[in-house]
């Protein structure tokens, strides 16, 4: 009855970061989970940028952090309280997969992040030239990561496709 009762009241807290390589969408995305309907007209984020959202039960902070080389030196200090970490991918840029490898991996090594859960989202699903999420947890390694819960995810940010399973996923920790 007692925990019945808590979960008419309780509301819980979770931090999330949301990170990535400049241009992977990370701030539609957070855009997106806000039911913002203006996820067309964004910049560059300088810094970071934080945005707060209930869903259900769950007050969701998400901090946006930016994807700019000069910024990347800030993600561990702005990830320091979060309970999991988003991981954006621009799934159509090619181009920029081994330096998002790159970056993953140093990210998931930092001291404040060890053992917190990981969701890699391939943006830009509504895009023919997107890739997979099958491909691109090969291209990326993702099974050489243990230790944390990692899944990877088809989203278009833009479209708001799959952004119910990202919050499913989120609100679950």
């Amino acid at each position: 009855f007692l925990t019945w009762l808590k979960s008419l009241f309780y509301q819980k807290e979770l931090q999330a970061c949301i990170i990535g390589l400049q241009g992977a969408g990370k701030t539609t995305l957070t855009n997106a989970i806000c039911n913002d309907p203006d996820r067309d007209n964004t910049i560059p984020t300088i810094g970071f940028n934080v945005r707060e959202v209930k869903k259900g039960k769950v007050n969701l902070n998400l901090w946006d952090l930016g994807g700019q080389n000069k910024f990347r030196n800030l993600w561990e200090r702005y990830c320091n309280d979060a309970q999991c970490v988003l991981f954006v991918i621009d799934s159509t840029d090619q181009g920029k997969l081994a330096e998002a490898k790159e970056e993953l991996f140093k990210l998931i090594q930092m001291d404040t992040l060890i053992g917190k859960p990981l969701l890699v989202l391939a943006n830009k699903g509504d895009l023919q030239t997107s890739m997979k999420a099958e491909q691109l947890e090969q291209i990326l390694d993702l099974s050489q990561i243990t230790g944390r819960e990692v899944c990877i995810y088809n989203i278009s940010a833009k479209n708001a496709t799959n952004i119910d399973v990202v919050i499913k996923w989120m609100t679950k920790f």
